[in-house]
């Protein structure tokens, strides 16, 4: 770790590397607003190369997971992953499942991709489809996870949950069980790209922390690792549910933007995360460390005092500390995380002159 003054600068443990932007899918939650062909700056073979040798400078290096876009339309997707892999990096691997057959299964698992996710948001194929926007994409998901099954290759299952299929999220795992998968992570849908306009009948915030609630209670019975992501107040949750911290949610903070994770997009640029379009610095130009380590953004997002409204004078921000891209897509990303009851009603007891709680 390094210091920023009295801030600790977490080394990242995480980084998400949109390989690229190109898609054969449109889904229509897509962080991405994925195209057809990647645009022309995306970062080529060299400068690619460049990113895996930038990340070995922390150590221990943190896991690299190549998303997208679609990851395996990169025509050197299992070359970055075999460099990755030689140099120490644990490489992993986000796909739609689409293009999975046995021979690229086998491929991946031998260029030394660690677990590969695959998204899942519906457990049936009329609503998967429609969500995905191609016919066929649940069916070639279910071949492709029985062919990573095939080549011994471990995967999870990704689902984004929406005010539509938050009631499914039971299914889900059930249905990432019956393929074989060793865990399933879920997403609290945040409104960046195609899914700015996703939602025109959005849920309540105790509606979320009501269904948050009952998956915290569900995890505790669950076989495989579970893990929800882009919901921090779920591990504040657990505490006031009086359960103990489980798997991935034992330690460390809700939102993990520039707390020990950074996201690259095709294009070479920086970001807290995928979902928090701010700039920060463009590898091309300048280093990825010294962008991490010092540029404004990820400054502030590690910094307390920065914070405004609920967040910041909330009990449980060191272990939530509120969705930053929410946060954004609200107005402010150092301001009260939307989908927060808790935040909610701090901010209007503060409006309306009452005590604080």
């Amino acid at each position: 770790m390094a210091s920023q003054g009295l801030i600790t600068i977490p080394a990242p443990r995480l980084v998400a590397w949109e390989s690229t932007q190109a898609c054969n899918l449109t889904c229509r939650h897509c962080r991405a607003s994925a195209l057809s062909t990647p645009p022309a700056d995306e970062l080529g073979p060299t400068e690619a190369l460049d990113v895996l040798n930038q990340l070995t400078t922390w150590t221990p290096p943190p896991m690299v997971i190549l998303s997208g876009g679609e990851p395996l339309l990169r025509p050197d997707i299992l070359d970055l992953v075999a460099s990755g892999r030689a140099k120490g990096l644990r490489m992993l691997l986000s796909t739609n499942g689409w293009l999975l057959d046995t021979l690229l299964a086998r491929a991946l698992k031998t260029a030394g991709v660690a677990r590969v996710s695959l998204s899942l948001d519906y457990p049936n194929q009329a609503a998967h489809d429609a969500f995905r926007n191609r016919a066929g994409s649940f069916d070639r998901l279910i071949e492709g996870a029985a062919r990573l099954v095939e080549a011994g290759l471990p995967f999870q299952i990704n689902s984004t949950l929406t005010s539509d299929n938050l009631h499914l999220a039971g299914d889900l795992t059930s249905l990432a069980q019956k393929m074989g998968a060793i865990a399933h992570h879920v997403f609290l849908l945040v409104p960046v790209g195609r899914a700015e306009t996703l939602e025109t009948n959005p849920l309540a915030p105790e509606t979320y922390e009501t269904a948050l609630k009952n998956l915290r209670q569900r995890e505790t019975s669950l076989s495989l690792e579970f893990k929800v992501t882009c919901a921090p107040q779920y591990q504040r949750l657990g505490q006031e549910m009086n359960l103990p911290p489980q798997g991935r949610h034992a330690a460390g903070r809700g939102c993990l933007a520039g707390q020990g994770f950074l996201f690259i997009s095709s294009k070479g640029e920086v970001r807290g995360c995928g979902y928090l379009p701010l700039p920060t610095g463009n590898i091309k130009q300048t280093p990825l460390r010294k962008i991490y380590e010092t540029s404004s953004l990820f400054r502030d997002l590690r910094d307390p005092t920065r914070y405004h409204g609920a967040c910041g004078s909330c009990k449980y921000f060191t272990i939530c500390g509120g969705c930053r891209a929410r946060a954004l897509a609200a107005g402010d990303h150092l301001g009260p995380e939307p989908l927060c009851p808790r935040a909610l009603t701090k901010t209007i007891i503060a409006k309306t002159g009452t005590a604080t709680v």
